[in-house]
């Protein structure tokens, strides 16, 4: 899939264009992002808008399977803002699948946000280092995903093996 994106229009921005959309990724995650003084920059990656900060990809707006727009940070966002709103952790026996662009299955899931709804943009981190390695949509609520036994929990479509977690800018 992102496989055959790249990289297009690429240019610089100034905050007050893109401030609603930093606000709505700040009031998501309850995270500051603080990037006054920072070099912006918007490009397009496939069918997604992504906000470089300084060069490094830091988040993505795109469209949510029912038509929305949300906002959300990429892998390298997360390990500079970490954040514990919309996580899902997993345990080490689903990592691999995970880096391979695998869903989600809710049997390696072993904690997550309970306020997570069914549709929700959410991000995957391990157990044991609280790293993020993917993010994906939920087909299932924050309490269903740690209780449940059989299933998918995540539809899987950013994760570290991806081109966007590699690239160097």
């Amino acid at each position: 899939m992102a496989k055959d994106w790249q990289i297009k229009k690429r240019r610089p921005v100034r905050r007050k264009n893109i401030a609603p959309l930093l606000k709505d990724l700040e009031s998501a995650l309850g995270i500051d992002l603080a990037v006054d003084g920072a070099f912006l920059e918007m490009a397009d990656y496939g069918p997604w808008k992504m906000v470089l900060v300084d060069r490094v990809p830091l988040a993505v707006e795109l469209m949510s399977p029912d038509d929305e727009r949300v906002v959300f940070l990429t892998l390298r966002g997360f390990l500079s803002y970490p954040c514990e709103k919309r996580f899902v952790e997993v345990d080490h026996g689903a990592i691999p699948f995970l880096m391979k662009g695998a869903d989600c299955m809710v049997a390696g899931i072993h904690n997550a946000d309970e306020e997570i709804k069914e549709g929700d943009l959410v991000w995957v981190r391990d157990q044991t280092h609280k790293r993020p390695l993917a993010i994906g949509w939920a087909t299932k609520d924050g309490p269903s995903l740690i209780g449940e036994l059989k299933g998918k929990g995540l539809k899987n479509i950013h994760w570290v093996g991806d081109e966007l977690w590699e690239m160097e800018l």
